[in-house]
């Protein structure tokens, strides 16, 4: 893991995006198509505002979210919402966006809808995931009975989750599936974030705090960005 430190939010935004235009332009340069796993929350909508400005060869991109909340897409709590509104616009309108959202009476009931969407996709190019102050990652909830199902090697793709400390049922993608990746990013802002991160970094225990799972694992570049304020 790396961290890489910024005076603020907007110097870390400018690099951010820098480095996923690198990755992405890559990406296609090698394989013709681009794959960038994005997060919801407040932290990111600077950055993609930024990156919608970018140039790039968007019509080249796939864009999906690492978790969704199990609301409709035109509600206010919808990632996919936040993501069509600040970064899908722009230069980047014309990036194809995969929907972690399908409706149904029940999360569980909406993953055989939405498995497919991502079955054929191959390894992301780039993953941008959050931190909570629980240590939870994209819906990967310590306080969840399904934390286990999600870290597990054999986990499938895509499983809802039930948190009891946040409102909603989930959608999420899997531990497995989000490290089927080339670089992994955690955007974090605060120095609350930074002694959640460090707090995690001491232990080894991923069902306390599921951060843990994508921090130590040894397979996967892990950059973490942060800024203070």
């Amino acid at each position: 893991m790396q961290l890489h430190q910024y005076s603020d939010t907007k110097a870390l935004n400018t690099d951010f995006a820098n480095r996923l235009v690198t990755l992405l332009n890559e990406a296609i340069s090698q394989r013709g198509r681009a794959y960038l796993v994005v997060s919801g929350g407040r932290t990111p909508t600077a950055l993609f505002n930024a990156l919608s400005e970018t140039d790039l060869a968007w019509q080249n991109v796939t864009i999906l979210l690492a978790d969704e909340r199990f609301v409709p897409v035109d509600s206010a709590d919808s990632n996919e919402r936040l993501v069509k509104a600040n970064l899908l616009k722009g230069k980047a309108a014309k990036a194809e966006f995969i929907s972690l959202y399908a409706p149904a009476a029940k999360a569980e009931a909406a993953v055989a809808t939405i498995l497919p969407r991502i079955a054929a996709i191959p390894a992301f190019d780039a993953v941008i995931l959050g931190m909570g102050e629980d240590g939870h990652t994209a819906s990967l909830f310590p306080c969840s009975a399904e934390l286990n199902s999600g870290l597990a090697a054999d986990a499938p793709a895509v499983l809802a989750v039930n948190p009891t400390t946040a409102p909603h049922q989930r959608i999420s993608l899997s531990l497995p599936r989000l490290l089927n990746a080339g670089q992994i990013f955690i955007h974090l802002v605060g120095q609350s974030k930074l002694d959640v991160l460090n707090k995690a970094q001491a232990g080894t225990d991923v069902t306390s705090m599921p951060i843990r799972a994508i921090l130590q694992q040894p397979d996967v570049d892990v950059a973490v960005m942060y800024a203070a304020n």
